[in-house]
């Protein structure tokens, strides 16, 4: 097979791009080695940034977004007995959107079915070629048991962290940097309505605890946990009550429903030394990955394919590779920008048991809820405008 782009990875940002070339008239090929199932129902990110919104709106695949999506002008940031709204809106005049990432992929999944978009998924011994030469090519095994190989100008790595792109760079781990934080989260979807209208950000002696949903039926809530925590100790009770004390408020209370799915995701920050090499680019989590707190993953992912997207759409119709060779600098100087807010988020919010460190956190959090210079740069990160 030949193709312009082969794209390794048919999660968001795999879809994302070959979304945004098509529109223009650049053609692709996808591979993925997850079954479509398995990719549509990851539980992953659920709020977009300005900017991200904005790409879904370009390449066409943000009407049930915004039809069914929930804009949020704001979030909440509690300390035990104070909660503050930190109105976005009000501050920079630019608002969020809540919408899961599942929607999202299942929206771009439909636009490529009408595209008629090429996806070989269950692909399995995927293997990189020629990655330094003009021709650089992909093989793999299709989900029919026939080997396959893709001839292509441009690779595009969107296949996460332990996907074979980021490997395929040699001395990748050279200048690559590694943030593990001494927390988890437990993270569980229950079957109830929120308990309130937009995200809630709640510091606590016991633990950081989040309030955050995916549509008016269904909420999604983390807890602050120990990296060695065992999920089969934490009982639905013993979720619902944890997160009760944590976001305790006089006045307010937190509904409780059926919990559907529960799990602990690890704290990591990481920044690979080497976002592209000849004609291969690692986009999104094939490049770095940050903590969940300041909701930047999929943010981040959307911001390296408008990049990629326009350095490959300036070569294939200009015959110029500038914007292929400034492709890394200037992805990661917004890279850069969101791990530094990710890691802010994360150290201001949870809690190492220390009571040093503790009255620091409340401190910190006291000057921001009066400080509105301190409000207008979390929203200007939080919203993405940089």
């Amino acid at each position: 097979m030949k193709t312009q782009v082969a794209i390794i990875g048919a999660g968001p940002s795999g879809l994302m791009l070959s979304r945004y070339l098509a529109l223009q008239g650049i053609e692709s090929i996808v591979v993925e080695d997850r079954s479509r199932e398995y990719v549509e129902a990851r539980i992953r990110a659920g709020l977009l940034e300005t900017q991200a919104v904005n790409l879904l709106d370009e390449i066409g695949v943000g009407e049930r977004l915004h039809r069914e999506g929930m804009e949020h002008n704001g979030i909440y940031l509690q300390i035990p007995g104070e909660r503050h709204h930190i109105d976005f809106k009000e501050l920079i005049g630019y608002t969020v959107w809540v919408y899961g990432q599942t929607e999202i992929q299942k929206d771009l999944d439909a636009a490529c079915d009408k595209a008629g978009q090429p996806i070989y998924y269950e692909s399995s011994n995927v293997e990189l070629h020629n990655i330094d030469s003009d021709n650089p090519s992909v093989s793999f095994v299709d989900k029919d048991g026939n080997a396959q190989v893709i001839e292509a100008s441009i690779i595009a790595g969107c296949d996460g962290f332990w996907g074979p792109s980021r490997q395929a760079i040699p001395g990748v781990e050279v200048g690559s940097f590694e943030r593990v934080y001494p927390y988890s989260w437990l993270g569980v979807m229950a079957n109830v309505a929120p308990s309130t209208d937009e995200l809630i950000y709640a510091w606590h002696p016991d633990g950081f605890a989040m309030h955050s949903m995916r549509s008016d039926s269904v909420s999604r809530l983390y807890l602050q946990v120990d990296p060695t925590e065992d999920i089969a100790n934490w009982s639905d009770d013993r979720i619902w009550e944890a997160l009760a004390k944590r976001m305790a408020l006089t006045g307010w209370e937190l509904k409780e429903g059926p919990i559907t799915e529960k799990n602990i995701l690890a704290m990591r920050s990481f920044v690979s030394g080497k976002l592209q090499h000849g004609r291969l680019f690692l986009v999104g989590d094939a490049g770095h990955t940050v903590p969940p707190t300041g909701a930047k993953g999929l943010n981040a992912a959307a911001n390296d394919v408008r990049f990629l997207g326009e350095g490959i759409v300036e070569f294939f119709k200009q015959g110029s590779e500038s914007g292929l060779n400034a492709y890394s600098d200037r992805a990661k100087e917004t890279i850069w920008r969101v791990t530094h807010f990710s890691w802010w988020m994360t150290t201001m919010l949870h809690t190492s048991g220390n009571e040093f460190d503790n009255q620091l956190q409340l401190s910190q959090l006291k000057h921001l809820f009066k400080n509105k210079a301190l409000q207008t740069n979390l929203a200007q990160n939080y919203v993405g405008i940089r």
